[in-house]
């Protein structure tokens, strides 16, 4: 038996436990308050056992970014670095530190709005669990309430310890300088460009160890018409040269198909956020962000060695994005360090695009041509 379901008929003598931020006085004060730049504690306990749920939600009415300046760790097994660190938002399903609704399987942003952060991703450990939050805003959390839910027994000698890695970057074209303009306006003598390699490729993840990749959200802001989604998957296993598995466009990966621009909410797999244009004209563009999510439930991807985890950002790298993700990931042991988180000032989002930016965009434009009677469709 495979599946979500395929452990719940086991009978064990495994002991239920909770960690969570109820009153200790028997009041109705259910939250723990986390200064600005102060850390907290959700569970710190012995094992073995496993972290079978997570539920959190958070008010800090004078910080718009919490849910990027709040960073979640988890530490398995004594080690001293972090196995999950993330900004709390981006790890559960938010981008850009907005609150809105997200279902999937593992994870999920509930109703109000979002506001409810939750996870089922079941988190073995051998000899310890601890697992923090760590104010890096400006201002204080007020109220900060969560459960960690989590049994306590023997784990199998497979179970792999969880992982999850935070990355962003604001992506450079690597295609030469026609290769935006060519959605448009192809120029003379321009050809299609081919990308031979994954070292230019937005970085999902890049691991050292034995175990198996289960999923990735995928956060994209697009401040050009340019359809975002031609960049190919690539997983490069155990040190290969080329990856033994290569996608066909970002879209693909995530099961979608043509372009998507609506949100869909599989449990595996969806767009939880997006624009939401119809766009009858795809000319009109992709202009704006979307949320892309899928997890590996039922085919992860298994490394023995290493494994290497990327995606081009537009075909063969020709786009400029801003972009950041969340990976998942199960090894036999706790990782290496994981790469630097950055700073909470480089983790404030870009500005959407709005009408006043294709303003300017259009002012430069003509005054590049001279200032003359100029419509914005001439060559």
């Amino acid at each position: 038996m495979s599946g979500p379901l395929c452990r719940i008929a086991r009978v064990s003598q495994a002991k239920t436990r909770r960690s969570s931020s109820f009153d200790r006085k028997g009041g109705n004060d259910d939250w723990v308050r986390v200064g600005a730049g102060e850390r907290h504690v959700l569970l710190d306990t012995n094992g073995p056992g496993r972290v079978t749920h997570i539920w959190s939600t958070m008010l800090a009415s004078n910080d718009p970014l919490i849910r990027r300046n709040m960073v979640l760790r988890a530490f398995w097994d004594g080690c001293d670095r972090p196995s999950i660190e993330s900004p709390i938002g981006d790890f559960f399903g938010q981008g850009w530190a907005l609150n809105y609704n997200f279902s999937s399987l593992p994870l999920a942003a509930a109703p109000r709005s979002g506001m409810a952060l939750v996870s089922y991703f079941p988190m073995p450990f051998g000899t310890h669990a601890r697992i923090e939050v760590e104010n890096q805003g400006p201002h204080d959390c007020e109220h900060f309430y969560y459960y960690v839910d989590y049994e306590l027994g023997q784990i199998d000698s497979t179970e792999g310890r969880f992982h999850a890695w935070y990355n962003q970057e604001l992506t450079q074209p690597e295609s030469g300088d026609g290769m935006e303009n060519a959605w448009i306006d192809t120029p003379k003598g321009w050809k299609d460009p081919s990308n031979c390699t994954d070292s230019n490729n937005y970085l999902f993840c890049e691991v050292e160890g034995h175990g198996h990749f289960v999923g990735v959200n995928y956060y994209v802001h697009s401040p050009s018409p340019p359809w975002p989604g031609e960049g190919d998957d690539m997983f490069l296993v155990d040190g290969e040269p080329w990856p033994c598995l290569h996608g066909t466009g970002t879209e693909d990966y995530f099961n979608t198909a043509w372009g998507p621009d609506e949100h869909f909410l599989h449990p595996y797999f969806g767009i939880a956020y997006a624009p939401g244009r119809n766009n009858d004209d795809p000319r009109f563009g992709w202009i704006g962000r979307m949320h892309y999510y899928r997890f590996h439930l039922e085919d992860p991807i298994r490394f023995e060695k290493s494994l290497r985890a990327s995606i081009e950002h537009g075909h063969a790298n020709g786009l400029v994005l801003d972009l950041a993700s969340v990976a998942y990931w199960y090894q036999s042991e706790p990782c290496k360090s994981l790469p630097s988180l950055p700073g909470a000032a480089e983790r404030v989002p870009r500005p959407p695009t709005i009408v006043e930016s294709v303003h300017r965009w259009r002012h430069e434009w003509m005054r590049n041509r001279g200032h003359g009677k100029l419509w914005g469709d001439e060559r």
